[in-house]
């Protein structure tokens, strides 16, 4: 009986340490990001300055007259619609497809 009792103990000991590491791991790596999204914010500007890069080359770029889509050829398409029934076993199919 003094065995099982010395188990569960260890049992108990040993979860509660694990829990405990694993909550000072979470709240330490919370606050590691806080501190370094506080120091060093690089997301926020290198965003804005791509803004600005693509605003200014928006505006000093001619907009295009007509969008071109180049559109697949038959051949294309078939093998597409073959490829497609077979993979959604005949439930799937393409409506239109286009070239980028």
């Amino acid at each position: 009986m003094e065995n099982l009792a010395l188990s569960l103990q260890l049992l108990v000991v040993g979860m509660l340490t694990v829990f405990a590491i694993l909550l000072i791991v979470i709240y330490g790596s919370k606050a590691l990001i806080t501190i370094v999204n506080q120091v060093a914010p690089e997301g926020e500007s290198t965003r804005k300055q791509k803004m600005a890069v693509q605003t200014s080359a928006a505006i000093l770029a001619p907009e295009p007259s007509t969008p071109q889509s180049a559109s697949i050829d038959a051949a294309t398409m078939e093998v597409l619609q073959q490829a497609v029934a077979q993979l959604t076993k005949g439930k799937g199919r393409i409506l239109q497809a286009t070239k980028v």
